[in-house]
């Protein structure tokens, strides 16, 4: 097996409890891809085809305003996490956000096509369906329940709980947008968690 067929194993075991049955069924559909920092694995209004393992690298989901002009960022995937935007992804319909490499980043990724075939010849990967549909529902609900009853202060720090070196990974300002707050807000927090 190379190295691509290893970590797809390895994190498929681990976040399905798949065999190795079902994962050699599935090596054919998975492929390597490396994305640049600033180039997309999904633009705004297209359709999220794919999903991702991130193998090396950081992605931001952001909304970008046409109004403003302003970017919105709306999660944050680093190794091991699998990078989609859901909703587009099973809906078939366009998406609303942009996702972005912010490091030169490698993935492997299985196509909605291949993925649903998969659930419909075999029910373990159907069981891997309904697992990466919760994941995507606890994300989406963890964050907006943090904005609801956690300080900023709180929201950094399980910010850090999940990718524990971003600080040194990505510009300053991206976490502030991530938090909802402005850059000096940011380094207050930063300095009060430091003491």
């Amino acid at each position: 097996m190379t190295d691509k067929n290893e970590i797809v194993a390895q994190h498929l075991k681990n976040f399905a409890a798949l065999t190795d049955k079902d994962i050699a069924d599935s090596q054919p559909f998975w492929k390597a891809r490396s994305i640049s920092k600033g180039d997309f694995f999904n633009m705004q209004r297209m359709v999220c085809n794919d999903l991702g393992l991130v193998v090396k690298g950081i992605f931001r989901i952001y909304y970008h305003d046409p109004e403003t002009e302003e970017d919105k960022n709306l999660f944050f995937f680093s190794e091991n996490q699998f990078v989609v935007s859901f909703r587009s992804f099973i809906s078939r319909s366009p998406c609303w956000y942009f996702i972005e490499a912010m490091e030169d980043s490698e993935i492997v990724f299985i196509s909605y096509r291949d993925l649903n075939a998969l659930y419909e010849s075999n029910a373990n990967w159907g069981k891997f369906g309904r697992l990466l549909a919760e994941l995507f529902f606890s994300y989406a609900q963890s964050r907006t329940e943090e904005f609801m009853f956690f300080s900023h202060e709180e929201r950094y720090l399980r910010l850090l709980e999940e990718h524990p070196n971003i600080i040194d990974r990505i510009p300053a300002y991206h976490i502030a947008s991530f938090l909802g707050i402005t850059n000096p807000s940011l380094s207050r927090i930063r300095k009060r968690i430091k003491r």
